[in-house]
């Protein structure tokens, strides 16, 4: 791939990624199911883990669980429409490292930050998340999608 193809591809993921973000926090499903490949994998297994800064003991520990791997579009989508529906959330991405692997495969990792909230008339909830969406990525009928998404966590601030 010639070095202006990459920077297109590059762009159009980073525009990918923020529809994801922007559709999550719009409850926006139909849009979010467009961001998916069919047989996308979302990995949450270390998605409440955080490492000790001093120690770098992760506490709770890492999740063996498959029952924390989400598989396929549809699964992905119930299990963050579930997670998020009632919430009131605010998830920014920042600082792409986006490597294209081929012509229709990519591999990025994003710095994040989510916030979530209950809505106003639910019992109060404050969680402020720090960390890493660990990505890869497919171009499908010329659209890049995500196929696989991890999170790993630097920091979590639960009030």
């Amino acid at each position: 791939m010639d070095p202006l193809a990459k920077l297109v591809a590059i762009e159009e993921i980073k525009r990918l990624k923020a529809r994801y973000f922007r559709c999550v926090d719009t409850k926006d499903w139909v849009g979010l199911a467009t961001v998916f490949t069919p047989d996308a994998i979302f990995d949450l297994r270390a998605v409440n883990s955080v490492p000790n800064p001093l120690t770098g003991a992760v506490e709770p520990p890492i999740s063996q669980s498959d029952a924390d791997v989400y598989r396929g579009r549809y699964a992905v989508l119930a299990m963050i429409h579930a997670a998020v529906e009632t919430l009131v959330t605010v998830h920014h991405g920042h600082t792409p490292e986006i490597e294209i692997t081929s012509e229709t495969t990519a591999a990025g990792v994003w710095a994040m930050e989510d916030v979530i909230r209950n809505a106003p008339d639910a019992p109060p909830l404050s969680i402020d998340g720090y960390g890493h969406y660990h990505e890869t990525y497919e171009r499908l009928d010329g659209v890049w999608a995500i196929k696989t998404t991890r999170i790993t966590r630097l920091y979590v601030r639960r009030g």
